[in-house]
């Protein structure tokens, strides 16, 4: 029986914080990462990951202080393939308000959306992730217990997989802060998978605060088991208009 277990897909990895884009405002983001070791031959009909390219398109406007809906066009550039298309997302989130005086920031996202066969076993998805983050002094700290589930594809039999991210980094500089970011993917809660049948990756990162309207992440990942693409280079730039 295969085993759903994907992460993130490699099409956007970042370990969300718990702020929401302001009320009327908009954020574009450009999600980009390159596969230098990975899955070099195709899986149960899905493409290679080894020196592909993705580029993700993720439009986010802020509706309230406390809610916002994200929309996400992926795209892939593998050898000998071309500029694809792979598929859409959205993803509305809702936050718990500033004024409430919580000791930690929490907000809460749902997203769905439809990936094409040669690029997921699971053409369609759905994710709940709570998002709890808290910065202490010059330390920064967020955690995702994501759980995924497929609503449609190979593994839409099985249920809810748990998908845990988190972010750790230190401020340097009013402009530079340095990081690690870890992703997972364990299998269906109940039934995790063994060690190395699980994604497990660590992203030493870099943030650049150069402005309140930009965004810039830069990190270079680590594989940890045999089922994980082995190092991929990703870069995000996102700006708030």
């Amino acid at each position: 029986m295969p085993h759903h277990v994907q992460g993130q897909d490699n099409y956007e990895i970042q370990v969300y914080g718990s702020e929401t884009v302001a009320a009327k405002r908009t954020m574009v983001e450009l999600h980009s990462n390159y596969t230098v070791d990975g899955q070099a031959t195709e899986v149960n009909g899905v493409l290679p990951s080894q020196h592909a390219f993705h580029e993700t398109l993720e439009i986010t406007h802020g509706f309230t202080p406390w809610f916002e809906t994200g929309f996400y066009v992926f795209s892939s550039i593998q050898p000998h393939e071309g500029w694809q298309w792979v598929g859409d997302h959205i993803r509305p989130r809702v936050r718990v308000p500033e004024e409430w005086h919580w000791p930690v920031g929490l907000s809460l996202s749902t997203e769905v959306g439809y990936m094409r066969r040669s690029y997921s076993e699971d053409t369609w998805d759905w994710e709940i992730r709570p998002i709890v983050d808290k910065e202490l002094g010059r330390w920064y700290l967020a955690l995702n217990p994501a759980l995924e589930k497929s609503i449609h594809g190979l593994n839409s039999n099985q249920g809810w997989d748990f998908a845990p991210s988190a972010k750790l980094s230190f401020e340097l500089t009013k402009l530079i802060a340095v990081g690690a970011e870890y992703y997972a993917s364990l299998g269906e809660i109940g039934s995790f998978v063994p060690w190395s049948e699980q994604q497990q990756q660590v992203f030493p990162a870099l943030d650049l605060n150069v402005s309140p309207d930009w965004e810039i992440n830069f990190g270079v990942g680590v594989g940890l088991t045999r089922s994980t693409d082995q190092l991929i280079v990703k870069l995000i730039l996102g700006y708030r208009f």
